[in-house]
């Protein structure tokens, strides 16, 4: 499994690739970071983050797009540009037809780091060392865009099973419901059947 993972964010998005041959085995295959100027208008910011993600699903074939979910913050401007970013990616994945699975920063802390409160450093020095890397993925976005697509891979079988069990339950309970609505169905009709058959008592005639 490949999986572009996407940090969003309108000055800085980080973008990174990762495979997977199953279990815990991942190798970093690209990563980096787009900026937008602040000044520029948010239209061509979110633009050039849609052109940049684009560009990489081309060149880098990923079979899935692994998304941060946008979380409260104090900055309501800051979340609103994660927001809008996390769209747009979204977006693009769906129109190369790809799945777009989105986890939320402590999913992705405790994935990779154990704890699901770890810091920025701790997630760049886990990333770094499960990835074999040479040199720590700095910024920080790189990290996380690395840390997002190493959660995919690790979280993907788990949730495919968990999708599997759901399916199978409603499958069962829709089955266990058509039998209730069934035997409902065949006790009425038993029952105007046996009403049907049944002579009906004479009706006693007035005394004259």
């Amino acid at each position: 499994m490949r999986v572009l993972g996407v940090d969003p964010g309108l000055t800085r998005c980080g973008l990174g690739v990762v495979e997977g041959s199953g279990g815990r085995a991942v190798r970093a295959v690209a990563v980096d970071v787009v900026r937008t100027p602040p000044d520029d208008e948010v239209a061509a910011r979110l633009g050039a983050v849609a052109d940049a993600v684009e560009a990489w699903i081309a060149e880098h074939r990923p079979d899935v797009v692994a998304v941060e979910r946008v979380f409260a913050q104090h900055n309501v401007r800051t979340v609103m540009g994660t927001a809008q970013v996390g769209g747009v990616v979204a977006l693009v994945a769906g129109r190369a037809g790809l799945p777009v699975a989105f986890h939320t920063p402590s999913e992705v802390k405790a994935a990779v780091t154990g704890s699901g409160r770890a810091g920025k450093e701790q997630v760049t020095a886990m990333v770094t060392r499960v990835l074999a890397l040479d040199t720590a993925p700095r910024p920080a976005d790189a990290a996380d865009a690395l840390a997002l697509a190493v959660c995919h891979c690790w979280r993907a079988p788990m949730i495919a099973r968990m999708a599997e069990a759901e399916a199978r339950a409603a499958e069962a309970t829709m089955r266990h419901r058509a039998r209730l609505k069934a035997a409902q169905r065949a006790a009425t009709q038993k029952a105007a059947t046996q009403q049907a058959a049944t002579p009906k008592a004479a009706t006693p005639k007035a005394g004259r």
